[in-house]
């Protein structure tokens, strides 16, 4: 699929896809055909950098409800914020249904973003740090977490903090959630000019910024499995899970990151494709969609695009 205009977020349904537009679209494909559906939302959608339409996850029973989970940045009288909505989708326009979450800091960058469900049915958000690093370590604002929500956006009882939605804190901006077969938590993480992350999520943690980052470690924080150091630069988005390796899309790598949870090891698998913003796995295939029109990255040709390649092919 082709001519994709700052694509942010990749679902699969049955043989249809949705994938996010930052301007504020959902691009639906089904069997080759593509057809870019409207989003209708109470606040306008924000045009600043790394800003606006994000993530998005189809609700559990969405055969039957056409509901559907998202993530965006608004700007209004007050100031600039991301929220969670529901969408409901009916003669192909995505209507805004009920607020879950709102008032997640925002800022001129980081605003985080990414939306997942859980194996536990609950939704899991990344917050950024709203380019104000200290945040990420006061439990009190949400902006440099990872949150936890109920899917009617009440706070989950076994959450780690009392009536809080911080599920983990001290990230800076974390774009990527998956989880393992047996169910654990990792997230992608972006350092502030390299020392990049990929991180295991555990409940209640600190996980360093702006105290700590790559490498470093101190007692009380968390340090990562991987980091891309001081001299490399990922720039880590999306991700998923596949038979105990990490797919991780690369913006400033230009790639498709692979991780061995088993051994350590790690690897570019796809190149040359310029910005990768997203990646989805599903029947040994491994499904990623450039970036490169979201204003620093090189368009070429009908660019962007959602691209598919075999898992075999890359062994």
């Amino acid at each position: 699929m082709e001519n994709l205009e700052v694509p942010w977020s990749v679902e699969k349904f049955e043989n249809s896809f949705y994938l996010t537009e930052r301007p504020g679209y959902i691009v639906k494909i089904e069997n080759g055909v593509s057809e870019r559906q409207s989003v209708a939302l109470e606040k306008d959608i924000s045009t600043a950098p790394e800003a606006g339409l994000l993530g998005f996850v189809l609700a559990p029973d969405f055969a039957e409800s056409n509901l559907a989970y998202a993530n965006y940045t608004y700007v209004d009288d007050s100031g600039q914020f991301n929220r969670i909505v529901t969408l409901h989708l009916e003669d192909d326009i995505w209507r805004k249904e009920s607020l879950l979450l709102d008032h997640i800091p925002s800022g001129t960058y980081h605003h985080g973003g990414r939306l997942k469900i859980g194996p536990d049915g609950m939704l899991y958000t990344t917050t950024g740090d709203a380019s104000e690093p200290n945040i990420a370590q006061d439990l009190d604002l949400l902006g440099g977490k990872i949150l936890r929500i109920n899917l009617d956006g009440t706070i989950p009882s076994d959450n780690p903090f009392p009536d809080s939605y911080v599920y983990s804190y001290g990230h800076r901006n974390p774009q990527g959630i998956t989880w393992s077969s047996d169910g654990l938590l990792f997230s992608s993480e972006h350092g502030i000019r390299a020392n990049d992350e990929v991180n295991l999520i555990q409940a209640g943690q600190n996980y360093g910024w702006p105290i700590i980052e790559g490498a470093v470690e101190q007692e009380g924080m968390v340090s990562p499995l991987f980091t891309s150091g001081d001299l490399d630069t990922w720039a880590p988005s999306g991700m998923d899970y596949y038979d105990g390796r990490l797919y991780v899309a690369a913006l400033r790598g230009s790639a498709v990151l692979e991780f061995d949870l088993e051994t350590g090891e790690q690897r570019e698998i796809i190149t040359g494709f310029g910005r990768i913003r997203d990646v989805l796995i599903e029947d040994n295939s491994l499904y990623f969609i450039s970036n490169n029109t979201d204003g620093r990255g090189a368009p070429q040709e009908n660019d962007d695009k959602l691209y598919r390649v075999s898992l075999s092919e890359l062994e």
